[in-house]
């Protein structure tokens, strides 16, 4: 299951614990990409926060990662479930009967 964690600090809260959680993301990052878990992460201009993908065996293994980040406690996520593509004519396709 893959999903798209969007993760946004508010510039007003960013305090002295907000900005150490912060420098400590790029280690959480290299543990959980070393898992093979963390698919890739970007920055989003003029934001503080990120977007990262994360490939994951359920939910629970998604809500887990997250709250192990060192600014879960900080941070606005919006999770968003991602689903391959598929080519127009396959989604066309009326569903198959058992």
């Amino acid at each position: 299951m893959k999903f798209l964690v969007l993760w946004e600090l508010e510039a007003a809260g960013l305090q002295p614990e907000t900005v150490h959680a912060v420098m400590r993301m790029p280690d959480y990052a290299k543990k959980v990409k070393a898992e093979k878990k963390l698919l890739s992460r970007y920055h989003m201009v003029g934001k503080h926060g990120g977007a990262w993908i994360y490939e994951v065996g359920s939910n629970e293994e998604l809500e887990r990662l997250l709250a192990m980040a060192p600014v879960y406690n900080y941070a606005r996520y919006d999770v968003l479930p991602l689903a391959e593509m598929e080519t127009p004519a396959e989604i066309l396709q009326p569903p198959q009967r058992a």
